[in-house]
């Protein structure tokens, strides 16, 4: 078996057992039931994940930045040329980013993950060089990779969170970091959703209306030249009109790419059929068509990021549009990966809500960001480990000899 497959067939959803002793443990707090909120549902929710409860302490966190170029860029999606990409790596191997100063905060390491930037990036602490390519191809010319190099990137998300759990991260947080990665995400959602990409499209690193236009227009045109118009809808199998497709990963390099190929990539994934499944999970290799159609390396790297948090049994904190888009690719993958992950925050990006409501994930703090590099998800960090200790370190009703209300 290959590493994808290893770690979809490790990864269980929530275990029944565990929910339940865990809503009855909180019912049974000196609270009122109820009075946390959102929190309640969230130690829930991990007890459910980790299979135990009271579920582990999600402490230390350990951030993940996963960066990569697109070839999209050169349809003017963004205003920020594409060179930022790999400058912003150095300035978080530097300290200097946002996420530096919130990860020093909550106490998370950072670890950076080039996955597919388009340059040629010095070794350094902190940093991992795993490149499958020098960024994407044009998806609005055809498809953004092969099946095979999609494969390769999930599979280093997967080693990244090996390793980090491996070194005593109990939580895990998606960080992204790629110029034009918001045109892909919105992509990706038009795909797994259905949703239009008017709707669902925001404007980035702040696009203007002219860029947004132009932007809208690209993500629909990346859709039908791919046979993903349709959307890969709940029900359809996932197939999203992907005809043509076939036999993509043979193309040999595509525009705008280069660097080691992902020829170590498993040709089982690429060559299988449909994976089956419960109804209405969308087959492995339709996910994972469409991922190579229109999403970024680092998209791909972030779901086999959750993908090994999952198989792991450690909570994933989501962040922003980016990480709720590569989301919606694990689960289709192995629809029990999301009883694994937790909403950081909702974006200000009109389709990071379409994707946490199609996963069915309700954030944790609502802030009006749209920064990416994992920002929102380690705010929600504190949120995230106060909701557990309370758990571990709460009495009682009985405990405390305090009387419960009457039934």
């Amino acid at each position: 078996m290959t590493l994808l497959e290893q770690t979809i067939a490790a990864i269980r959803p929530a275990d029944p057992a565990a929910l339940a002793a865990a809503r009855a443990h909180q019912d049974s707090l000196t609270k009122p039931r109820g009075a946390l909120g959102a929190l309640e549902e969230v130690a829930v929710r991990l007890a459910g994940a980790a299979a135990v409860n009271p579920p582990p302490m999600p402490f230390p966190a350990a951030l993940a930045i996963f960066a990569a170029d697109h070839g999209v860029h050169t349809q003017g999606v963004s205003p920020w040329p594409r060179e930022v990409t790999a400058q912003m790596v150095g300035n978080f191997l530097a300290g200097g980013a946002v996420a530096n100063a919130f990860a020093a905060q909550v106490g998370a390491s950072v670890t950076v993950v080039d996955v597919g930037v388009a340059a040629d990036l010095e070794p350094a602490p902190g940093l991992t060089i795993s490149k499958v390519a020098y960024g994407t191809a044009d998806m609005s010319q055809g498809p953004a990779m092969t099946v095979e190099q999609a494969v390769a990137a999930l599979e280093v998300g997967i080693a990244v969170a090996r390793d980090l759990v491996g070194r005593g991260a109990r939580c895990l947080v998606t960080g992204d970091m790629g110029i034009a990665n918001t045109t892909a995400s919105a992509a990706l959602i038009c795909a797994f959703t259905g949703q239009d990409p008017e709707v669902v499209t925001g404007r980035g690193t702040g696009a203007d209306d002219e860029t947004l236009a132009r932007k809208v227009a690209v993500i629909r045109r990346a859709l039908r030249v791919n046979g993903l118009a349709g959307g890969l809808t709940e029900g359809s199998g996932g197939s999203g009109g992907l005809e043509g497709l076939e036999g993509s990963a043979d193309r040999g390099d595509l525009e705008g790419q280069g660097g080691p190929d992902a020829s170590g990539a498993s040709d089982d994934w690429a060559d299988s059929g449909d994976s089956g499944g419960a109804p209405g999970e969308a087959p492995a290799r339709s996910a994972l068509e469409t991922l190579a159609a229109v999403g970024g390396l680092e998209h791909a790297a972030i779901a086999g990021f959750v993908l090994g948090g999952a198989a792991a049994r450690v909570p994933v904190i989501l962040d922003g549009v980016i990480a709720g888009s590569a989301a919606l690719v694990a689960a289709a993958l192995a629809p029990g990966a999301v009883d694994h992950c937790v909403a950081g925050h909702r974006s200000a990006e009109p389709g990071h809500a379409a994707a946490l409501g199609h996963l069915g994930l309700r954030p944790l703090v609502e802030l009006e960001m749209r920064l990416g590099e994992g920002t929102g998800g380690l705010l929600a960090h504190p949120l995230v480990c106060a909701a557990v200790r309370v758990m571990h370190e709460v009495a009682t009703f009985d405990s405390a000899g305090v009387t419960d209300k009457e039934a």
